[in-house]
């Protein structure tokens, strides 16, 4: 019990004040566009510039974490474009979406703080060694099945360049490609700098979660409600579970089981319907996954906080 009031309800009721307010007419969708769009483009960069920057590459990067982690991932993410398509008889772009709710877990939002929470702010290096990796990998395992899906029986020739536009345009791997730059580089940041970088990042992720509520009222549940569930299930259950199976085999210290975890455990992130919105396939059972995965996290979460060491 003290898990959940201490670590997961905390996160949670600042997810609940965005939705009250914008559910109570408080706070506009316009404010709301606008405070996602300043956490997404900017005070979120900057967090994963700033921690990327200063983290042991050599230490927190560790080959069994992200692949068991991504192991998962991918696992998730074809049994759920294949059961859209076989189980739902969904085409296959909607099955690309489908999948894609089931890859991209909430790592940033709910992963970093819950992790935070329970653990500490030391434990959220092995966190941003899978985060350092989330986006590309999965706006590149997406985009690319995404873009087959679509141009089934024409050249493949521009494929590279629209998944490469699409990914290096995105805020977060700019943060992260930066953040690579200088800690490689070994170049010493000015300290003016880096502390006006820090007033940012004190922002990230309490902004961040208040537009999430908000952004989640948006996406009261509509659509088919076995095809929500099935994706629901896979993302918050079989991930983590994959991760844990491999968890002995990849030889993960504890601090990495319990960030590889709980990240697994996160629900669908917004970027899911972010995605669909860009291809105008499946947004509205991508958006009430969101929303319920979300909900139910709460307890899955709180299940993995009881077994994890």
């Amino acid at each position: 019990m003290s898990a959940l009031l201490d670590v997961i309800l905390p996160v949670f009721l600042v997810i609940g004040g965005g939705y009250a307010a914008v559910w109570r007419g408080l706070f506009s969708d316009a404010g709301v566009d606008g405070l996602m769009q300043f956490t997404q483009s900017f005070a979120i960069p900057c967090l994963l510039f700033r921690a990327i920057s200063t983290l042991d590459l050599g230490q927190n990067f560790s080959a069994g974490l992200l692949l068991s982690f991504y192991t998962g991932a991918t696992v998730c993410f074809l049994a759920v474009l294949i059961g859209a398509r076989v189980l739902f008889k969904r085409d296959w772009e909607d099955a690309v979406v489908f999948g894609f709710c089931a890859l991209f877990s909430n790592t940033l939002l709910l992963g970093l703080p819950i992790t935070e929470r329970a653990y500490g702010t030391d434990a959220l290096a092995a966190n941003y060694a899978i985060i350092a990796v989330h986006s590309p990998f999965g706006y590149a395992l997406g985009i690319t099945a995404m873009e087959v899906a679509r141009n089934r029986g024409q050249s493949a020739r521009a494929l590279p360049g629209k998944v490469a536009k699409a990914i290096f345009s995105n805020g977060l791997i700019i943060g992260i490609l930066l953040g690579l730059a200088v800690n490689l580089s070994g170049v010493a940041l000015p300290g003016t700098l880096t502390d006006a970088i820090d007033l940012m990042v004190r922002a990230a992720l309490p902004a961040a979660l208040f537009g999430l509520g908000g952004v989640l009222y948006r996406y009261r549940p509509e659509g088919d409600m076995r095809a929500i569930l099935f994706v629901v299930s896979l993302s918050l259950i079989l991930h983590p579970a994959i991760v844990w199976v491999l968890s002995g085999p990849a030889r993960l210290t504890v601090p990495e089981l319990r960030s590889a975890i709980l990240t697994s455990a996160m629900a669908p992130g917004v970027n899911a319907y972010v995605f669909a919105n860009m291809y105008g396939r499946a947004r509205r059972v991508a958006a009430s996954a969101v929303l319920i995965a979300t909900a139910l996290s709460i307890l899955t979460v709180w299940g993995w906080l009881a077994i994890l060491p």
